[in-house]
């Protein structure tokens, strides 16, 4: 305890270096272990995830793309599906086909247009609320709702398209349904609601006020003895409301709306290679297998990996290279501390002991600290992106 003691006050006596060789050794072993620790839990978040996703699929283009965006609410795709694909291929009864919308955000969340079956898939429980079941609500993530200090009842806007672009459409004000229970996926950092809402939100259906037979000939366009057509000047409702609700409506047909992707459950391993082949010869449609993907992705991944490791093997290097420098530094300017223990009665072989210690002492807190930082990284990354 004497010696520990003696090693202890010496390093507390060099503050300055002392706590450059902790933190030195700190940041040697935090940005290896954290980078480890991180790629293990996000290979973990997503393997899991398209493991549990059987086929996607989603118009001619990057499958890398597609597998981001359908199954993490990352990116965007060049081109659409549309919801007469998903019924044509949930007609064939040999799985269910879960259309996804996703095209724009609501306060920087993705926000998803989808189906009650998406819930049940992905076996969603709503915390608090329901699920949205009317046009106009959403039910928000747990991590939307905790950043964004929401709760059932509350309003949230979806975001505009381009600030200068007079043709894209007004922010919908939609109404806050349920907030899911967390899960630990994306979908605690999403924005769910049926897919009549998001086309709403994409122009694509609106509500407006009722032109009568006596309404402001301002606003007509075309009159007629049973219709009332409007022109652009009327006023459209820029939130759903039980009032205006049924004012709502859609042009065109089912092969017009879009979807970004399909989710598809084949009903058994046989029906989910003929869903697959079948579609494969269709020109229109590109089908993967989400862990087939993420596998191509991942190898790509840690090739790049290596040369991370290879830099951290070196970065490791100098820093033991230092170390050995500061002890060799040490012992030469200690040298009359020596000689003098040695004159009072003290063992030649303290100075050996004393050095072990005082670097033990300095491994292990810088050792600790790196714990810490992967530990309070490792935290914060989870709840930012959702792993």
């Amino acid at each position: 305890m004497g010696t520990f003691r003696l090693a202890w006050r010496y390093l507390t006596y060099h503050k300055i270096r002392s706590t450059i060789l902790v933190l030195c050794i700190a940041l040697v072993g935090a940005l290896p272990l954290a980078v480890q620790v991180l790629i293990a839990r996000y290979e973990v978040t997503l393997t899991d995830r398209a493991a549990k996703t059987p086929l996607a699929v989603g118009a001619p283009g990057s499958r890398f793309d597609l597998l981001l965006h359908a199954l993490y609410f990352r990116g965007g795709l060049e081109r659409s599906l549309s919801l007469a694909d998903a019924e044509a291929i949930g007609a064939q009864a040999m799985g269910l086909a879960i259309p996804i919308s996703l095209q724009h955000t609501a306060r920087g969340y993705p926000l998803v247009g989808t189906t009650l079956d998406y819930f049940d898939y992905r076996q969603l429980e709503v915390e608090s609320g329901t699920l949205p079941l009317l046009l106009g609500d959403v039910v928000l993530g747990a991590e939307v709702a905790k950043e964004l200090e929401l709760a059932v009842g509350g309003r949230i806007l979806s975001d505009s398209g381009r600030l200068y672009d007079i043709g894209s459409t007004y922010p919908l004000r939609m109404h806050v349904s349920g907030v899911l229970e967390p899960n630990g996926t994306p979908d605690d950092r999403a924005v769910f609601t049926d897919l009549r809402t998001e086309w709403v939100v994409a122009g694509l259906g609106h509500g407006h006020e009722e032109l009568g037979e006596d309404a402001d000939p301002a606003f007509v366009l075309e009159r007629d003895s049973k219709t009332v057509t409007a022109n652009a000047a009327v006023r459209e409702f820029n939130e759903i409301t039980p009032e205006n609700r049924d004012s709502f409506h859609f042009h065109g047909t089912s092969d017009q709306w879009p979807v970004s992707a399909i989710l598809i459950v084949p009903t058994d391993r046989r029906a989910g290679t003929i869903l697959k082949a079948r579609m494969e010869t269709d020109p229109n449609l590109q089908p993967i297998v989400p862990s087939l993907v993420l596998d191509e992705t991942f190898d790509l991944v840690f090739r790049v990996k290596k040369f991370f490791d290879a830099n951290t093997l070196l970065v490791t290097v100098a820093t033991a290279l230092f170390l050995a420098l500061a002890v060799a530094l040490g012992w030469k300017i200690r040298e009359r501390e020596r000689e003098t223990l040695h004159k009072i009665g003290a063992p030649r072989s303290i100075i050996a002991k004393l050095t072990l210690i005082e670097l033990g002492i300095v491994v292990f807190s810088g050792g600790a600290l790196a714990v810490c930082v992967v530990w309070v990284t490792v935290e914060v990354a989870g709840s930012r992106w959702g792993f």
